[in-house]
């Protein structure tokens, strides 16, 4: 509980950009794969990005050249940064942290593209 702390979601229009942030403890973040999911109404839960604790990247084709994930080692923070979004992008958007066995949930931050 409490493991990842998100914000930043809201309200932008076709085109606009926004930028997700994670915010988590040191042994979580220098150990654990980072990762952003969504989920829109309806549909499954599915995997946006993800960052490797030494900076490998894996993109949904769907927002590829679209979006970026980061890592700021000294804030123990992931930042995903999503431009040129679409309606389609609109969901809740979570937070998750894994190495097995763990896996943690952020609260999930809603993301809704709409003029």
């Amino acid at each position: 509980q409490g493991q990842l702390v998100e914000s930043g979601g809201g309200l932008v229009q076709p085109g606009g950009s926004l930028r997700l942030s994670c915010a988590t403890s040191e042994n979580i973040f220098n150990l654990y794969t980072m990762g952003w999911y969504r989920q829109a109404p309806g549909k499954q839960r599915e995997l946006v990005a993800s960052i490797t604790t030494t900076g490998s990247t894996n993109y949904a084709d769907s927002v590829k050249g679209r979006f970026t994930i980061s890592r700021d080692n000294a804030k123990k923070t992931v930042y995903l940064q999503m431009n040129s979004l679409k309606p389609e992008d609109t969901a809740v958007y979570y937070c998750n942290a894994h190495l097995f066995p763990g896996n943690y949930w952020g609260q999930g931050t809603q993301v809704t593209v709409s003029s």
